[in-house]
């Protein structure tokens, strides 16, 4: 079932969508060379306490972190742990925050330090699709126009789509319906109506686009071990132009960007 969220309801949405957006970019303060993954969720938990809301993902059918870590060929879901950053490393940050009964979904790759021209040029074109399937997000098109819009900008610049990991909708309830798949045709799947929030998130690989998932059951990696990249935003689907709940504006200013 779709839930057509309240004026109320989208109220809360902002609130969380705010935090997990301050959360990540109190954590891009932290992205170096020599910091560990677990430091880096250890930050991202304790902001979260400390600002009245409650991670998401901490626990989650077992989920260890508050964060889900992607370094270098990991897709989706890695967990924190004691490896260190490395110089040339890229590193995701996924994170969803609950506060007041509402939930908040965001995710940006970073660059540890100074990258390759071509990771840099894959992390570049991964978030510019997101922002592309953003555009195609409008009410009275179909889920499918989101998914092409991804899909159709990545491969054109000689990237593969994940096809078995998909955006969401997203409220009360981490993950709720629609799907929202990085790939697909123009015109099918749900209608998007006012009111609708949904999480876009394009996890584009450099190479293959066939992924394994590890012995715990978790963690997604590419088959090839080639560099992947997430990034990710809540969205309200409104009248006229979808409106981004969530925002990159703290971990550029954290970045000096």
């Amino acid at each position: 079932m779709i839930y057509i969220k309240t004026a109320e309801e989208i109220e809360k949405m902002r609130v969380a969508a705010d935090l997990v957006s301050r959360t990540l970019g109190e954590v891009a303060k932290w992205v170096r060379p020599g910091e560990t993954t677990l430091k880096l969720d250890t930050i991202a938990r304790e902001f979260i306490l400390d600002n009245g809301g409650r991670p998401s993902c901490l626990g989650y059918q077992g989920f260890p972190g508050t964060l889900c870590i992607e370094v270098n060929d990991t897709v989706v879901h890695g967990f924190p742990s004691n490896y260190t950053l490395r110089e040339g490393d890229i590193v995701g940050t996924d994170c969803v925050v609950d506060i007041n009964g509402y939930h908040g979904d965001m995710c940006y790759t970073f660059a540890v330090g100074e990258i390759s021209e071509e990771a840099a040029l894959l992390l570049k074109i991964t978030e510019e699709s997101l922002y592309k399937g953003i555009e195609a997000a409008k009410a009275g098109k179909r889920i499918g126009d989101i998914s092409n819009a991804v899909q159709t900008y990545c491969e054109r610049a000689g990237y593969s789509v994940v096809r078995e990991m998909c955006g969401h909708g997203i409220g009360r309830s981490m993950h709720e319906d629609p799907e929202v798949p990085n790939y697909g045709r123009r015109g099918i799947g749900p209608v998007l109506k006012p009111g609708m929030c949904i999480c876009i998130e394009p996890m584009i690989n450099m190479g293959s686009k066939n992924i394994v998932i590890t012995s715990d059951g978790w963690q997604c990696k590419t088959r090839d071990h080639k560099l992947s990249a997430h990034f990710e935003h809540t969205v309200l689907i409104t009248e006229n132009d979808p409106e981004i709940l969530t925002t990159f504006r703290y971990i550029e200013e954290s970045l000096g960007k």
